[in-house]
């Protein structure tokens, strides 16, 4: 039961940087690499916040804060510097291992003894269970894993319910729109180049939070902990649109299914894990995975195969 706990909150957590993904993957159709760098400087900034004494939530704000200046970084260059989408990430998230090098002052920093924002979920728990565990299903928890999914949880829930609402704002919807027909926002007076700027600072924003709830929950923050959280990402996008259908379109669906994604991504790694998967071979799994997932609906449409509602276009 702690296995699927720790997996249900590695998902919830991991799913922040899937709704940042969305964000620029699906709302802007733009495949941004940043997300590697700004993952992991968002978890470095509220790790060296929370060491210096900063309370949680104002240490998470700044990793988000710390993952838009990255994202706007990336924006920058691509609008008005005219650096092609890929190579602008590619360069950003370059300069951001450096960075977060320079951020923590070392590789890696530990979190031991420091608070989190699951302390006061963690004293509420251990109350209401009366010790230090609670029986789930039979099974002893730690109150400090029960805490901090009930934290994420709730963190995830807001985030969704807060990006439902602002895609549907004048603001939201001029950006859906730049995203899906920037000749058209342009004709309509609008400059699509700072919507572009702004979606992905908001992105990136989100995959920094992602960061720094994984720094809280892990323990730690490491210079490395970003690699390939892009294909992560990606993978728990298809995912989500597998379980969805094609047919959603609503912006509701696609966030819940990201989410959904992203959870259900984790569970398979760690069954697999668990069954005795190298973790060395972790993002080979990965990648495998995703390249599963984009090819087979392919070959099954020119077979007549239906799989799960079929496939949209990226």
């Amino acid at each position: 039961m702690t296995l699927v706990v720790g997996a249900f909150t590695m998902g919830l957590i991991l799913s922040l940087l899937a709704l940042g993904m969305f964000i620029s993957f699906r709302v802007l159709r733009f495949c941004d690499i940043t997300v590697d760098g700004s993952l992991a400087l968002g978890a470095a900034t509220t790790a060296v916040l929370l060491s210096a004494g900063v309370p949680p939530w104002a240490a998470s704000l700044g990793g988000f804060a710390a993952g838009f200046l990255a994202g706007f970084t990336t924006g920058i260059l691509h609008t008005f510097f005219k650096v092609q989408e890929l190579l602008s990430g590619i360069l950003v998230m370059t300069a951001l291992y450096s960075v977060n090098l320079r951020v923590m002052g070392k590789s890696n920093v530990p979190l031991i003894d420091t608070p989190t924002l699951a302390d006061l979920p963690e004293k509420l728990v251990k109350k209401l269970a009366g010790g230090d565990s609670v029986s789930i299903a039979g099974w002893p928890v730690p109150a400090r894993d029960v805490a901090m999914l009930a934290t994420v949880t709730l963190l995830v829930f807001a985030t969704a319910l807060l990006l439902q609402l602002f895609l549907k704002t004048n603001l939201g919807t001029t950006m859906r729109a730049a995203g899906e027909n920037p000749q058209m926002i342009r004709a309509q007076g609008v400059d699509n180049r700072w919507m572009q700027v702004f979606g992905l600072a908001v992105s990136n924003a989100l995959v920094g939070l992602s960061g720094a709830m994984l720094a809280q929950y892990q323990g730690f923050a490491d210079v490395q902990m970003g690699i390939g959280m892009m294909v992560w990402g990606l993978a728990s996008i298809i995912i989500g649109d597998a379980l969805i259908g094609k047919n959603a379109r609503g912006t509701g669906l696609l966030i819940v299914g990201a989410i959904m994604g992203t959870i259900l991504f984790r569970l398979l790694i760690a069954i697999a894990l668990r069954w005795g998967l190298n973790p060395n071979d972790l993002k080979l799994v990965t990648a495998l995975f995703v390249f599963v997932a984009l090819v087979v609906p392919t070959f099954a449409a020119k077979l007549g195969i239906r799989i799960f509602g079929g496939r949209r276009n990226a």
